[in-house]
């Protein structure tokens, strides 16, 4: 018998069909992309693949002697009745009796259906439900690798799936109960974006089925996995995009996104200057797993310190903070389980970076004005005003950290316990929109990190296609707004606001700039650019690219970060 979990048996047969074993397949690496050129024969393909039903399918009589006919040619010569699928020849059979046939799966995989699970029935975030899973059920090593992947790739590719099980089934999709849904997702991930064998892709996802959500249920599975199994990926992705109405339709649906989202990512390439051909490489980059970056937070923990030693750590593109962690848990290192460093996207990092060092107005003798009271204006989870409190710690500066939630307020409070006490002047609970108001021109500098739709993030919160609509960008930007002017106001003539948003969408960043900036005559716009290649390594300042605007837009597919996106403003008056 082989040793180990079938998580890991999964993984040691992958390596050996990448390496081209006898059971190697084309679609071996995961996520994929995978072609979109139209082959004639693709079509016919799966469609052939998609024909035939499985164990819940209609019934082919239709009454009187043509159902007892039937009947008798499905029994064999001992008088015993063949199920339909096998009388036609399309049923496999399994070695094993019934009582040896496994019931279960392993836990690799039953952590990733309980990540999907609470993702859908309890709008959790899966970065946050999924460790604290994997530590409850001592999951390490290999096998968490593999719920991880399982768990997020299956998150982000869950549309493309969705209409290739949709070509498989007989009845729509929402007519499956959800938790069969998220079985069959799980089971076409391994299948078409993972390098699981199909055999095991297939009996672990069957097994799996029985346990969690029934055995009528798995035989459901087992017939419809099969059909997704006889089809590669590349066929499946050309007969989606030949269904599609139209080309940005087909790459919406090959790459995963809904079309309002693809349609709002199109715009936003264009509206900074990019070519919108770009498209597909960014829905593409927003289906790869990122890296994990590290931050090195100033004054408290030395990127040499995290590096030294370790060739799992090295210096990232950017940031002279940044270090990328190519395996391995952050926790497992002294300064991140301290607090002195963290796990931080380098365009987060970047962003806060460059408000630090934005130019402050000058008085009428030429000195710069003071710059001692740092105000982060929605300061959860916490990032980046640790990031900023490091910074103000070396300057003799102090930061104020408002929040609106509460619980989010406690995450900003353990993201800055290892900063000297007294650069953190308040950690504080209240709604930023009154703060202008209530403290005007009281900081020199201001962070608004806005509440957002944010697609910019999608690798990271896979979910968050799937919840995000249109109707959300109302509510949104009008909030935005309202924050801009509360940050504007707070700050002191010659003081600068950073403006950040998680999203390049038009309407939540040269939009809502624009409509505050033309009610105002008391705020200049800043070369963010030039900014950001200030603070950036100095061996990577000619080669970041940020465009001919005064702000910035940094894009997964071009810079490997977050598509965060920066607007420096300066008060005047």
């Amino acid at each position: 018998m082989r040793g180990g979990t079938p998580a890991s048996r999964d993984r040691d047969d992958a390596d050996r069909r990448a390496t081209g074993g006898p059971n190697a397949r084309s679609n071996d690496r995961p996520n994929e992309p995978g072609g979109t050129g139209r082959s004639s024969n693709a079509r016919s393909n799966a469609r052939r693949a998609t024909s035939g039903s499985g164990s819940n399918v209609r019934s082919n009589a239709s009454g009187g002697d043509r159902g007892r006919h039937d009947d008798d040619e499905r029994r064999d010569s001992r008088g015993r009745q063949r199920g339909a699928a096998r009388s036609r020849g399309e049923a496999s059979r399994s070695s094993s009796a019934p009582s040896q046939r496994r019931k279960g799966t392993d836990p690799a995989r039953a952590v990733a259906f309980d990540v999907l699970r609470q993702v859908d029935g309890s709008d959790a975030y899966a970065n946050l439900v999924l460790p604290p899973l994997l530590r409850e059920r001592g999951i390490r090593g290999r096998d968490a690798g593999f719920a991880t992947e399982l768990a997020y790739g299956t998150l982000r590719l869950r549309g493309r799936y969705d209409a290739v099980l949709a070509l498989c089934l007989d009845r729509p999709l929402d007519r499956l109960d959800a938790p069969v849904l998220d079985v069959l997702r799980l089971g076409a991930h391994q299948l078409l974006g993972m390098r699981v064998p199909q055999h095991a892709a297939v009996s672990e996802t069957v097994g799996l089925a029985r346990e969690r959500t029934g055995a009528g249920s798995a035989q459901l599975v087992n017939a419809v996995l099969r059909r997704v199994a006889r089809t590669p990926l590349d066929d499946w992705l050309t007969t989606l995009a030949d269904d599609a109405p139209d080309d940005l339709a087909a790459l919406a649906a090959t790459q995963s996104h809904p079309v309002w989202i693809a349609r709002a990512l199109r715009d936003a390439l264009a509206g900074n200057g990019r070519p919108v051909a770009e498209l597909d490489a960014l829905l593409a980059a927003d289906n790869d797993a990122p890296r994990v970056t590290l931050v090195a937070r100033p004054g408290l923990a030395d990127p040499d310190e995290l590096s030294g030693g370790d060739d799992r750590v090295t210096p990232a593109r950017w940031a002279p903070t940044a270090l990328r962690l190519e395996g391995g848990d952050p926790a497992a290192y002294s300064a991140v389980r301290d607090g002195r460093a963290g796990v931080q996207d380098e365009g987060s990092q970047l962003v806060a970076l460059a408000l630090a060092a934005a130019p402050l107005a000058e008085d009428d003798g030429g000195t710069p004005g003071a710059d001692a009271r740092w105000l982060d204006l929605c300061a959860g989870p916490g990032g980046k005003a640790a990031l900023l409190a490091a910074l103000a710690a070396e300057r003799g500066a102090r930061l104020v950290a408002n929040e609106v939630q509460p619980h989010r307020a406690r995450l900003v409070e353990k993201a800055l316990a290892a900063v000297p006490a007294d650069a953190v002047e308040a950690v504080r609970t209240g709604d930023g929109r009154a703060v202008g108001q209530d403290e005007p021109g009281a900081y020199d500098r201001v962070l608004l990190d806005a509440p957002c739709t944010g697609l910019g993030a999608l690798r990271r919160r896979p979910e968050s296609r799937w919840r995000r609509t249109p109707a959300d960008l109302a509510t949104l930007t009008g909030l935005q707004r309202e924050l801009l002017d509360s940050a504007l106001d707070a700050v002191r003539p010659g003081g600068v606001v950073g403006y950040v948003t998680c999203s390049p969408h038009l309407a939540e960043t040269q939009v809502v700039v624009g409509d505050v900036l033309r009610r105002r005559d008391d705020v200049e716009l800043l070369d963010a650019p030039a900014v950001v290649r200030r603070v950036v390594r100095p061996e990577a300042r000619d080669a970041i690219e940020l465009g001919d605007r005064q702000d910035v837009q940094l894009w997964p597919h071009v810079h490997g970060t977050d598509a965060m996106h920066l607007t420096l403003l300066r008060r005047t008056v």
